[in-house]
């Protein structure tokens, strides 16, 4: 479907023609909309996706940038969610939570506790939006509870016609399998409805501990923890590891100032200085891994969900994460680690690994298997092909899927192959977008056309 500059009469009072752009947080993508809407109730996108449609523009909403991929870019009409936000609806009895589509996850984290609830799992960054968030699969780490997607229990959606459409287990169960993790590809969401649970509190326990224990020791940690993950700081031997497990309580949150050196000093300012002299001088990064390394000192605490799973990241960086087999993360953590040993690459940033149960979500990176996340990064600015596309090499070789949100080179043929039920994903997208409303570059290369 082409563009154009055209307005659409219907969707005339919430769009305006596009003069600064669009750029995503890491600065990888930009794009130069035909124009913008800003809409403030369904009614009003509603008018906006006939208008475009009409007028022979594509469409796409974008949440707050977080993406690494161009799979928010469009030239035609951009959506911005802006005034699409706020709790609808909470229902204590049933334990469920329904939030406008725009709505920053930092915001429904405070407003959830506010109320006495709480998600079961979230990621590490809430400044997503949670239509952004759940379209591109992010997740956090867990034994038992899976990515944010998996704990929609129903959404609402506008399509290509400019349908209103409501999704559950029960109501469009097809849509409502594949628009967890849409891609946006589908639609545009408005609407989503969480399960929640009263408000608990988690005990993390981070510490160092060598590469070898923890690769040794990685089903164990994972099979006696409710949520672990770790970092490997590449050109060391050296890991720093969080367990986080549900406690009784009370609230024991970090001391203010050994926070501020943690997670403010170390993590963000320090950490900021270090890799900009590593991006200049790159025969530092051995040296300067090791010395970070051990920067961080072992620590508990205890606190609600979301100040425990959630922290502040001010660094700059490109990421590339891929999920595997679970069974398959020891080997293929060894393989990273041994292709950044023998190679001249300079890795300042540390490896993250993360784990998720299985789930029923058609194109969920854990659909299907229980999985493992191995993500790597490089410092903004950093040339970073060549270590991706090595590390991208191994991961693809134990049959890993790329987070969609993520950089990563895969296309159409590659996620046939990798999710076995690929083709009900694009069936689906035929009968509800066939004209391909909601295409861009990315989604005609991850999908097809």
């Amino acid at each position: 479907m082409g563009t154009g500059t055209g307005r659409g009469t219907g969707a005339a009072a919430t769009s305006t023609r596009s003069r600064a752009g669009w750029r995503n947080w890491a600065g990888t993508f930009t794009a130069r909309p035909a124009r913008e809407a800003t809409p403030a109730s369904v009614d009003e996108l509603v008018e906006a996706v006939r208008g475009a449609r009409a007028d022979g523009l594509t469409v796409k909403p974008v949440g707050t940038g977080h993406s690494f991929t161009a799979a928010a870019a469009t030239d035609g009409l951009l959506i911005r969610p802006d005034l699409l936000t706020g709790i609808r609806a909470i229902d204590h009895a049933a334990g469920s939570v329904t939030v406008e589509a725009g709505t920053p996850l930092r915001r429904l984290n405070a407003a959830l506790a506010r109320e006495g609830l709480s998600l079961t799992n979230m990621g590490d960054i809430m400044e997503q939006t949670v239509s952004g968030a759940v379209s591109t699969g992010t997740h956090g780490t867990g034994r038992d509870s899976a990515s944010l997607a998996a704990q929609i229990t129903a959404l609402e959606l506008v399509t290509a016609d400019g349908e209103v459409l409501t999704c559950s287990r029960d109501e469009h169960p097809d849509v409502f399998a594949a628009a967890r993790v849409g891609l946006g590809a589908l639609g545009v969401i408005t609407a989503i409805t969480f399960s929640v649970e009263p408000l608990f509190f988690l005990q993390a326990r981070e510490e160092p501990m060598a590469f070898d224990r923890v690769t040794a020791e990685f089903d164990a940690l994972v099979a006696e923890n409710e949520h672990f993950e770790f970092y490997w700081f590449p050109h060391t031997g050296n890991c720093n590891t969080k367990r986080n497990n549900r406690s009784l309580g009370p609230a024991a949150p970090p001391h203010p100032v050994s926070a501020f050196i943690d997670d403010e000093l170390l993590s963000n300012g320090l950490f900021q200085v270090v890799n900009t002299v590593g991006r200049a001088v790159p025969a530092t990064i051995p040296a300067i891994a090791r010395v970070s390394s051990r920067a961080l000192s072992a620590r508990t605490y205890t606190d609600i969900p979301y100040k425990v799973f959630t922290s502040p990241r001010r660094v700059r960086f490109v990421e590339m994460e891929y999920a595997v087999p679970r069974e398959a993360l020891v080997d293929t953590l060894r393989e990273l680690k041994a292709m950044i040993e023998r190679s001249p690459l300079r890795v300042s940033f540390p490896v993250e690994v993360r784990t998720a149960p299985a789930d029923d979500i058609t194109l969920s990176t854990a659909s299907g298997r229980d999985t493992a996340y191995i993500a790597v990064h490089l410092y903004k600015g950093t040339p970073f092909r060549a270590y991706f596309g090595a590390a991208e090499r191994i991961f693809t070789a134990h049959e890993g899927r790329p987070h969609w949100g993520k950089l990563h080179t895969r296309d159409a043929a590659y996620f046939a192959a990798a999710y076995p039920r690929f083709a009900e994903f694009t069936a689906l997208r035929d009968r509800l977008d066939p004209e391909r409303l909601f295409a861009n570059t990315y989604l005609r290369r991850v999908l097809g056309d």
